[in-house]
């Protein structure tokens, strides 16, 4: 199985989320379908059913979150050295040429991904189009508006 590129913070967030599923949500839905079952005929009861269906999500989630951390190559952003390029984990400063807008990204694993706080995607075409290159470059990127073209102003290590 291939790596996965995971940051710390994301592997520490996967790692709740399991330990929530294993000592939370599946003990609630094992107990879900026993008061199900205990109120008699299965084939014509709903909690049971739903109970049930629960249980295979959970299961599943579990199952997935296991084979995303055994899979993981946890980085520490804080402990990267590469000389200014963009790498994986990397915080990078952009100013879109043609507006003068800035904002502020970091490149972090699919699970982390989140737009709203600034976090995108690894194989997201601005995170590709920016990995490798270092501050002062400019970058051309294809948007849903058409191609925009950045310059990097600064890229942190946090």
């Amino acid at each position: 199985m291939a790596t996965l590129p995971i940051t710390k913070r994301g592997a520490e967030l996967l790692k709740a989320e399991l330990h929530k599923l294993k000592t939370v949500d599946r003990p609630w839905v094992i107990n879900a379908i026993s008061e199900a079952r205990a109120q008699g005929d299965l084939s014509e009861n709903a909690e049971y059913e739903v109970a049930k269906d629960r249980q295979g999500f959970i299961e599943g989630r579990i199952q997935e979150v296991e084979g995303k951390l055994s899979a993981a190559q946890i980085i520490d952003p804080s402990e990267l050295d590469a000389g200014g390029r963009v790498v994986f984990g990397a915080t990078v400063e952009l100013e879109e040429e043609s507006s003068g807008e800035r904002v502020k990204y970091q490149i972090v694993g699919e699970d982390e991904a989140d737009l709203k706080f600034g976090r995108i995607n690894i194989n997201s075409p601005i995170a590709r189009a920016l990995i490798g290159k270092e501050e002062g470059d400019s970058v051309d990127v294809m948007a849903p508006g058409g191609i925009k073209t950045y310059e990097i102003v600064a890229v942190h290590y946090l």
